[in-house]
């Protein structure tokens, strides 16, 4: 099996989307743990259609399945380091999880 680094837009692009709907097949037949590992993984692949400087350090973002503003402390590859303002733990999400806050 091909690493997601290795990739092609492509091969992202549709592992994206077999990810997906098998994710929706686990989760109707109700393996929602499966479903959930299955989830990840469609955000890792699309973690890796994204360009991490495009990642704000200092910035804050919501993470898809998480409840709180995410502020980035600093980016590893493919994930984003920081906190999250619910708890004083560092955390790493993949940064295809991140949306950026907008301000008003």
């Amino acid at each position: 099996m091909t690493r997601m680094s290795e990739m092609s837009r492509e091969e992202l692009e549709r592992e994206m989307r077999r990810l997906l709907a098998e994710a929706r097949k686990k989760e109707q037949a109700g393996f929602i743990s499966e479903a959930n590992i299955l989830e990840q993984k469609f955000y890792m692949a699309k973690s890796y259609l994204m360009d991490p400087a495009e990642i704000k350090i200092g910035g804050t973002y919501r993470v898809v399945g998480e409840k709180g503003i995410f502020t980035v402390e600093y980016i590893n590859g493919v994930f984003a380091w920081g906190k999250l303002d619910t708890s004083p733990e560092e955390r790493g999400f993949p940064i295809g999880r991140l949306e950026e806050v907008k301000e008003n």
